[in-house]
């Protein structure tokens, strides 16, 4: 007889939890700074580079055509993985900082790919807002949604992603159906999905939020549009 879905679910959980501790002894693959992890301080100064481990973590790009949690072509030469978490402040600002100039300069050029993967590491409405991004995806307005979300700093934890909250932006991101988006966002599907992230960050070593791999090598942090232009760029010349 096969294993229920709550069971399943119970041991993938599980499994979550132990990719986490092994994470904790992965993590120097990464370069410090610029990004946060849970209890951490909110000013921490961004590193100049990145760095990885002498046999590299694994490129996970997927190259899914209609992916709805990436943008641009699946044939582009760089790809960007993106690990991230809505209550994330270091996310938010790249989110609204440098991303939109990453996406002007090299995904509309066709030259990168930009992949989302939730990794919500703080807390219980962290996880919400991860299957809240999965139910507007579910109806093509994951990016918009996304935008809505980093729009603007929110308090972690104190009741910004709230449920009323969360249906709202999806209205605001222009989601059709907001019966369907309510029940996807609750749905044994949408944690699924969040926890394969989940489990798939913490496999290459990722403890903090955001951390990218770029064609495999991670970088990690809100840094400075330069930096990601250096890390594109010479990922684009291999």
């Amino acid at each position: 007889m096969s294993a229920s879905p709550r069971k399943t679910r119970s041991l993938t959980i599980a499994a979550v939890l132990l990719a986490a501790a092994l994470a904790l002894g992965l993590a120097a693959a990464f370069s410090t700074g610029g990004g946060e992890k849970p209890g951490a301080a909110t000013s921490p100064s961004p590193s100049a580079s990145p760095s990885r481990s002498a046999s590299g973590p694994p490129d996970l790009a997927r190259r899914k055509d209609g992916d709805p949690f990436a943008l641009g072509r699946t044939d582009a030469p760089v790809v960007m993985v993106e690990y991230s978490d809505f209550q994330c402040p270091f996310c938010g600002r790249f989110a609204r900082e440098t991303k939109p100039r990453l996406i002007k300069k090299y995904v509309d050029a066709g030259v990168l790919r930009i992949e989302w993967r939730n990794f919500p590491i703080f807390g219980e409405e962290s996880k919400a807002a991860a299957q809240a991004g999965y139910a507007a995806a579910r109806q093509n307005r994951f990016w918009a949604f996304h935008d809505r979300l980093y729009a603007e700093p929110r308090r972690r934890n104190s009741g910004d992603f709230a449920d009323k909250h969360l249906i709202a932006w999806a209205r605001e991101a222009g989601v059709p159906d907001l019966g369907r988006f309510r029940a996807d966002m609750k749905s044994g599907e949408a944690e699924d999905a969040m926890i394969a992230d989940q489990v798939e960050g913490y496999r290459i070593g990722a403890a903090s939020t955001p951390t990218f791999l770029i064609n495999g090598r991670p970088l990690l942090g809100a840094q400075p549009f330069d930096v990601f232009v250096k890390a594109i760029e010479e990922a684009r010349g291999q």
